[in-house]
């Protein structure tokens, strides 16, 4: 094993430094990188998705002309006072997020809708509000969205033909009055329900949003149920509910603080979390395994012994293995050792052969042949080059005298 020059600094350089942490250096940027990501694609979609402003694929801006050219008046609501504010005879409000809304606010939302006198549609409605807006309905398991033909009566759906659809399905009560289209496995994607209260207006629940999509607004019958189910009134009020909304602090919070909150996450997040907690647990295991036993193999070229001596010394230093080098320095210190002291080769590394030899040989020396032999392993990286040097002074000793 080479050894440092009197004076050389043992401790790591910047290169070894960055060499052992640039892994995980690089999987953090990695995660830094790709939350931000995440995040941004996020917050594109929570603003773009059905909005009638947005020409994205996923944007509602085409259905929203075609409306106005045909005489509709397109009002943007975010909030449920703008919605309700807006909402009156003549009006259709579109409601495009039905289970974002709190408790206190579908009941308020409700309300409006027994008392219109126009159409009241509500996109993805789920079990988180269809028993508030549409009593006497359930929500079944979603469906892909594919082409589906209406199948029933009503007009709007017999005069668009085949349109896109799928994602809630929906069961009705016995004794509910409806109109049921597009049916998945028996269950209808568009449910036509009129009004319970005292109003004159109707309830449409539709499955998925595809529809109103730009990306889909051209293909087969889309553009016809859009326009019919939305442009039925003279004023349509669309409404994208938000998390911001002063309104939606009217519930009173309940004690589970830890619940409320991960409600708010999306479930693209905590799924994400999850991915990369399994993956930082499999890095654990990767990086934490334990090395097998050394396999001996034929080296494909020939090496001088000072290479090889060298690289495996700098292994050793790599791996803090001071106890590992220290056995090789003192292994082969005895072997040159015992043939000088008149000792068989295969009785080189027994203290009780050798040790006696040595103290024949040496009967005066003032190192500890027992120690510098057969000791413990060095404490630090100083230990062991000052090792390495009495034994070196040792074996000298030995030739010389």
């Amino acid at each position: 094993m080479s050894r440092p020059a009197a004076g050389t600094s043992t401790a790591p350089t910047a290169r070894q430094v960055w060499t052992r942490v640039r892994g995980a250096v690089l999987v953090l940027a990695l995660v830094l990188i790709g939350g931000l990501a995440l995040a941004t694609v996020r917050a594109s979609d929570a603003h773009d998705a059905l909005d009638p402003r947005s020409a994205d694929p996923h944007g509602s801006l085409a259905v929203a002309e075609l409306l106005k050219a045909r005489g509709v008046t397109v009002t943007l609501a975010t909030t449920l006072d703008e919605a309700t504010a807006a909402a009156d005879t003549g009006t259709t409000l579109l409601v495009t997020t039905p289970d974002l809304l709190t408790d206190t606010q579908q009941s308020t939302l409700h309300t409006v809708m027994e008392n219109a006198a126009g159409r009241t549609v509500l996109i993805g409605a789920g079990r988180a509000s269809l028993s508030t807006l549409a009593p006497g309905v359930t929500s079944a398991p979603s469906t892909p969205v594919r082409e589906r033909t209406p199948a029933c009566t009503l007009p709007a759906a017999t005069r668009a033909g085949s349109v896109d659809l799928g994602g809630e399905r929906y069961e009705t009560s016995p004794g509910t009055t409806a109109s049921a289209c597009y049916r998945a496995d028996g269950r209808p994607t568009l449910l036509h329900l009129p009004t319970a209260g005292t109003g004159t207006g109707d309830t449409v629940l539709l499955g998925s949003p595809d529809i109103l999509y730009n990306s889909r607004l051209d293909q087969r019958g889309n553009a016809s149920l859009a326009l019919q189910l939305l442009g039925s009134q003279p004023h349509l009020v669309w409404y994208l509910p938000s998390l911001s909304d002063a309104s939606a602090t009217a519930d009173t919070p309940s004690d589970d603080t830890t619940g409320n909150f991960l409600s708010l996450i999306p479930s693209g997040w905590l799924w994400g979390a999850l991915q990369l907690a399994l993956a930082a647990l499999l890095a654990a295991l990767w990086r934490g395994r334990r090395l097998g036993p050394l396999v001996t193999e034929r080296l494909p070229v020939a090496l001088r012994a000072s290479e090889a001596t060298e690289g495996r010394a700098r292994l050793y230093r790599k791996a803090n293995a001071r106890d590992r080098a220290a056995t090789v320095l003192r292994t082969a210190t005895r072997s040159r050792l015992a043939p000088l002291l008149g000792v068989p080769v295969q009785d080189a590394h027994s203290p009780d052969r050798l040790l006696p030899a040595l103290s024949a040989r040496l009967p005066e020396t003032t190192a500890d042949p027992r120690n510098l032999l057969f000791g413990p392993a060095p404490a630090d990286d100083a230990t062991l080059i000052r090792l390495a040097d009495q034994l070196d002074a040792l074996e000298r000793e030995v030739r010389t005298s």
